[in-house]
């Protein structure tokens, strides 16, 4: 993929790995956009990256993603790649039922928005020379973190999502990318490790777009960083182990 004279949607790029990737691909030539659902984030953004095209959008809302459609296609109409990036993330304990229950917001975000948002965008990106979807997913695609078993899934889920839309747009202008990150020290659950006292704050932002950009550039399809590149190899040799460390390192880091 090229990574220089493109038009990005950036989804969630306010803030964490988002505006990390916005910032390398701006140095980089490229114009980008990001919508997130807070203004005062967009408008911090904006303001350290005044290049940036910002779009206040909750992704939640079926109508405001078809707003952010139209707003780009009518004002960008040569953009050629979305990055589904947003996310959010919960602890959930099933064993309290309904008590610990907080809706389906993190289906709505983080898989039925980029469900919709390709399902929009691909006709459009078709008709581009070069264009291409990259969906951020997370190390925990593979192998579940189970205090936060609905993000887990819903990374699961884009994981495998990734794999057919890449088979089925074989043919046509558009290259299908995944980034899997490990934990990123970002404000997605920087305030429920800190209420754990959990110490491994993960890497930083800036090291997965690096990573990323640089493996967009060779063709990477799914673009491991970090420890998932280890996690993914041992989930395959013995998944039940792998489980167990994963889940037993973060109650160490309680």
């Amino acid at each position: 993929m090229k990574t220089t004279g493109n038009t990005i949607l950036i989804t969630g790029g306010a803030t964490g790995i988002g505006l990390e990737l916005a910032r390398e691909f701006i140095a980089k030539g490229n114009t980008v956009i990001v919508c997130g659902r807070r203004m005062e984030k967009l408008l911090a953004a904006m303001k350290e990256l005044p290049a940036l095209i910002i779009r206040q959008c909750d992704l939640a809302d079926i109508t405001q993603r078809r707003e952010l459609y139209i707003f780009c296609v009518q004002n960008y109409p040569e953009i050629n790649i979305l990055i589904n990036n947003a996310g959010i993330q919960r602890e959930i304990d099933f064993r309290k039922g309904e008590e610990d229950w907080q809706g389906d917001s993190e289906v709505m975000i983080n898989l039925d928005a980029c469900f919709h948002l390709t399902a929009l965008f691909t006709q459009h990106l078709s008709r581009q020379k070069e264009a291409a979807i990259i969906n951020v997913t997370s190390g925990l695609a593979i192998v579940p973190l189970t205090i936060t078993p609905i993000y887990s899934a819903t990374k699961a889920g884009l994981h495998s999502f990734s794999i057919s839309l890449r088979k089925q747009l074989a043919g046509t202008s558009i290259k299908v990318f995944e980034i899997l990150p490990p934990v990123v020290d970002t404000e997605l659950d920087r305030g429920a490790r800190d209420k754990r006292g959990q110490t491994n704050k993960g890497i930083l932002p800036q090291q997965v777009a690096r990573e990323s950009i640089e493996a967009l550039a060779k063709d990477k399809w799914e673009i491991l960083i970090g420890i998932v590149k280890v996690l993914t190899i041992g989930a395959r040799i013995s998944p039940g182990l792998f489980l167990k460390i994963i889940n037993k390192k973060n109650n160490s880091d309680k």
